[in-house]
């Protein structure tokens, strides 16, 4: 008994495990449900899609078109303690002498043309009785305003140098949110710096920083400095010039936004040829038409304004508008 199973032993256990591992490996094959699991599988390639791994070519560029501003005014300066003396001012009266110390600020501009006209932000400028703009190239020279625009925060310069470099420009209108962005400018006064980020958003309004609003926004690092810079694409095209952050420490946090080149352009043409922006108003005041108003026009469940105030000799009164009309439709 012991002979047949040492005869019939070795050839039944290697059936056994050939088939577990049938089993395991092919179990269609008895019967049992497969446990593979299909797993699709990224085709190879070489051609891996990403970006430049520099945007050195889009700096260079750029960046000699983008200007380091630095303006200087004279301030009042606090006036002495002592002269605020009752008994001083007994013996004195008002006539305290009035001091006076010079301010300094910094900024960044774009050479928008050869001809020397630089596109800035209005509150680099506002108040400067000297603006002194310094070229990537080492040069450096006295700017005039030509003309600003307070309700988009911009202001048009211009210097008398030959051989300047321009920038070129894109339309603000094509770019895309995730497109990359670059910001050109002298952060802290430190020189032309260059940070790279992407466009968050387009669009942005409401933010209370402008009259007219329409901002590019990026998480590429704006400090201050930066303010009148550029914001280029990734071949270093301008799309729009460096405005504003939202900070809590004042640097950057990675929302920052940018005026685009379209209405930049417009603000620029307008103020090149007529020395301010001209825009077109009614020359009115309105308010709301409420139901309780409606109603008394028999107007009910029709939006609209009420005409509640009409400037004098404005297109509204030559037009023949009168207090009390209810506007329902424009051009419609």
């Amino acid at each position: 008994m012991f002979k047949a199973l040492r005869f019939f032993g070795w050839p039944l256990l290697a059936g056994v495990l050939i088939a577990l591992l049938i089993i395991q490996r092919y179990p269609q094959w008895v019967g049992l449900p497969s446990m593979d699991v299909n797993l699709q599988q990224a085709p190879q390639t070489t051609n891996v899609m990403q970006g430049p791994s520099s945007y050195a070519d889009a700096v260079i560029a750029a960046a000699p078109a983008v200007v380091n501003l630095y303006t200087t005014k004279m301030v009042n300066k606090g006036t002495n303690p002592l002269f605020e003396d009752p008994q001083f001012r007994r013996f004195f009266g008002d006539n305290t002498p009035k001091q006076k110390r010079m301010e300094s600020s910094l900024g960044s501009g774009v050479m928008m043309s050869p001809e020397g006209y630089i596109l800035t932000n209005n509150h680099v400028t506002t108040g400067a009785d000297q603006i002194v703009v310094a070229l990537k190239d080492g040069r450096e020279t006295i700017a005039r305003v030509i003309g600003n625009d307070p309700e988009t925060d911009l202001a048009v310069l211009k210097i008398d140098l030959k051989n300047l470099p321009a920038i070129t420009i894109a339309r603000s209108d094509g770019i895309r949110i995730g497109d990359v962005a670059l910001a050109i400018g002298n952060p802290f006064g430190v020189g032309q710096t260059v940070t790279m980020g992407i466009i968050s958003a387009t669009g942005r309004n409401q933010l209370g920083l402008n009259t007219y609003e329409d901002f590019i926004q990026t998480d590429a690092a704006i400090n201050p400095g930066n303010s009148g810079g550029a914001l280029v694409d990734a071949a270093g095209n301008l799309i729009g010039i460096n405005t504003a952050i939202f900070s809590k420490s004042g640097g950057s946090q990675g929302i920052g936004f940018a005026i685009p080149t379209k209405l930049a352009m417009d603000v620029m043409k307008s103020i090149i040829e007529h020395g301010q922006v001209i825009r077109g108003w009614l020359g009115i005041e309105v308010q709301p038409l409420t139901p309780e108003l409606a109603e008394s026009f028999g107007l009910k469940d029709r939006p609209g304004i009420v005409v509640a105030g009409i400037f004098r000799d404005g297109p509204a009164q030559k037009a023949g508008l009168r207090l009390g009309d209810v506007i329902l439709a424009i051009n419609g």
